[in-house]
């Protein structure tokens, strides 16, 4: 039961106390021990809770941060729309093939892919479309490529993978290919088809000992030479592609001086009427006098001049030229300048045509501006702004090269024009192809029905002028005639007053 001592008959009361006051004291001092031992297990207890606790804490902590960690390091790599490498997960790749290339039998080619017509589908569908096409291009990328090959998304809509095998450039050549056929199948978004293409470059490693750069310079200028085909399809990297580019950049810093100090010549072609043979109008036509490659055509200059930013500079002074020379003759003969497309989608257009007639003094009706169909693609509303606009200053507006496009007919319908000019490869294939003549008889009739005048290019055969007068065109142009004229004697030939013969 416990009992600690015991106390004998008859009882000493004074012993009796004193032993119950030891055992009292005693039972304090236990009772007050097993408290002091439960609160320490208890706080051992508690302690070590805590403890697991906070290493269960810490545990995740960890855990976060690795893979946080984790997580920073793929998005540093990875493009985070497509979640394929990104432009330094790219080059640390390739470098890393180039590397390995010593000790491998299998050789690094790079391939660059770029998307065709992708800037249209932006704009005619929004960004969310365009991004959602990037997606479903870069599926169908590693689709092609597999796993195993590194697949980059460089930017925007350039694309790159790094494509391994003992047989090069063949195997990365077929494969460019069918990545440029995969992509050129329709792409289904939204309950859309999206139509686009690829132009792929390709170049091997073992032409570039290791060079990166040299590497990936390589692959962009094959890239481009494939886009430059207007097909697509894949190009494989040549040495004289870096002679091309030399050239062409010098080309360019001559055209910037060049237009820096206007020097250039404008020609001027005759446009007859078909009846008297008498002269109506000019063309002007540019022409760029370089000091050692001779007379440059516009034909290699003017898409160098758009895409180096310096067409507006340059075609303010082509008109301003025209229209100084124009402003000399005969108040019956017209002025006809041709507009590049990104010319007549400048803001600076109507303020130049306004100060050019200011400053010459050229009567409006006596100028005429020469579109092409490509001017006219996208943006229908402000176009047609553009043209009610040009033709309210009183100066006339032809479409050039009628019937090569996609659209001839639909831009008559929608857009008010005062000439058609029927491109010279119908006119020239006249004697060819009934075809081509039923094209031209059609043009032809048109016009007379619509109330538009007819001017036939490239006539050089008086069979050719034959034809198309029997069937009533308006007006004709080509070498039978004359061919483009310095301003002296342009003036001479208005001066003859003579049919041109």
């Amino acid at each position: 039961m416990g009992a600690r001592h015991y106390i004998t008959k008859p009882v000493d009361f004074a012993i009796a106390l004193a032993r119950i006051n030891s055992q009292v004291s005693l039972k304090k001092e236990t009772d007050e021990e097993d408290a002091r031992r439960k609160s320490a297990e208890i706080l051992a207890e508690n302690l070590n809770r805590q403890v697991q606790v906070q290493d269960a804490a810490l545990t995740e902590e960890a855990t976060k941060r690795h893979v946080s960690e984790e997580k920073l390091h793929f998005m540093a790599y990875h493009d985070s729309l497509t979640g394929l490498l990104n432009r330094q997960g790219f080059r640390d790749d390739l470098q890393s093939a180039l590397t390995d290339f010593s000790t491998d039998e299998n050789e690094p080619a790079l391939i660059f892919i770029d998307l065709n017509g992708f800037k249209s589908i932006n704009d005619t569908y929004g960004h969310e479309a365009g991004d959602n096409l990037l997606i479903e291009v870069s599926k169908r990328l590693s689709e092609i490529f597999g796993p195993e090959v590194p697949l980059a998304r460089l930017g925007g809509d350039e694309f790159a993978a790094i494509y391994k095998h003992s047989d090069q450039p063949q195997s990365a050549m077929a494969m460019a290919n069918a990545a440029a056929n995969k992509i050129s199948e329709p792409f289904w978004l939204d309950g859309k088809s999206l139509h686009t293409g690829a132009s792929c470059g390709v170049a091997r490693a073992s032409s570039f000992s290791n060079d990166l750069n040299g590497l990936i310079k390589a692959a962009d200028l094959a890239m481009y030479h494939a886009k430059g085909k207007g097909t697509g399809g894949a190009a494989l990297f040549e040495a004289r592609m870096l002679e091309e580019q030399e050239d062409r950049r010098k080309l360019e810093s001559d055209l910037r001086l060049a237009v820096q100090h206007s020097q250039f010549d404008v020609f001027f072609q005759p446009l007859v009427d078909m009846k008297t043979r008498e002269i109506v109008s000019f063309e002007a036509l540019l022409r760029w006098p370089h000091e050692t490659r001779g007379m440059i055509s516009p034909e290699l200059f003017i898409p160098l001049a758009e895409e180096t930013g310096l067409i507006n500079q340059l075609g303010a002074w082509a008109l301003r030229r025209a229209c100084e020379e124009a402003a000399n003759w005969p108040e019956h003969i017209g002025i006809a300048v041709n507009l590049s497309p990104l010319q007549f989608k400048s803001s600076s257009l109507l303020p130049t045509l306004v100060n050019t007639l200011a400053t010459t003094g050229l009567s409006p009706k006596r100028l005429e501006l020469e579109v092409t169909e490509s001017a006219l693609l996208g943006a229908e509303a402000t176009n047609v702004t553009i043209l009610k606009s040009i033709r309210e200053l009183g100066v006339r507006v032809s479409m050039d090269d009628f019937g090569t496009g996609y659209s001839s007919l639909a831009y008559l319908q929608n857009f008010e024009f005062d000439k058609i000019k029927i491109d010279k490869r119908f006119i020239q294939s006249l004697e060819s192809g009934a075809s081509n003549a039923a094209i031209v008889d059609a043009i032809i009739k048109l016009g007379i029905q619509i109330g538009i005048k007819t001017t036939a290019e490239g006539i050089e055969t008086e069979s050719q002028y034959d034809s198309v007068v029997l069937r009533g065109c308006s007006e004709g142009q080509g070498y039978l005639f004359s061919r483009p004229l310095t301003a002296e004697d342009a003036r001479a030939a208005i001066s003859s007053k003579l049919p041109i013969e």
